[in-house]
């Protein structure tokens, strides 16, 4: 495994939960109606991202399949594998908000 591509993925974990606690305390200041457009986005972000780490890792597997030359077994391994993880924190995520939701339709009024 290549400790730099390890060092540079958490460096992105670490600058994006640097945002993420960015836009929460920039959201409580602003007030509720921004906190809903940005929640929106960063959810769209996200969603946006998991989507491009399996097509990145779908890419590299037919390429790794196909012989091309450069592409190498670990790299698309470990491409599947962020793919996997990103969906599967998105499936969780998914599962939160399904959980409050239902949490919030049975409250009583």
């Amino acid at each position: 495994m290549d400790i730099n591509a390890i060092d540079k993925l958490l460096g992105q974990l670490r600058a994006g939960a640097a945002a993420a606690s960015q836009s929460a305390s920039a959201a409580s200041v602003a007030g509720a109606p921004a906190a809903g457009n940005d929640f929106a986005k960063l959810l769209k972000n996200s969603i946006d991202g998991v989507n491009a780490r399996q097509v990145e890792a779908t890419g590299l597997a037919r390429d790794f399949e196909l012989g091309v030359p450069n592409t190498n077994l670990t790299d698309v391994m470990i491409s599947m594998q962020k793919a996997n993880l990103s969906f599967q924190q998105m499936v969780q995520v998914r599962n939160r908000l399904v959980s409050a939701y239902h949490d919030i339709m049975n409250m009583q009024v």
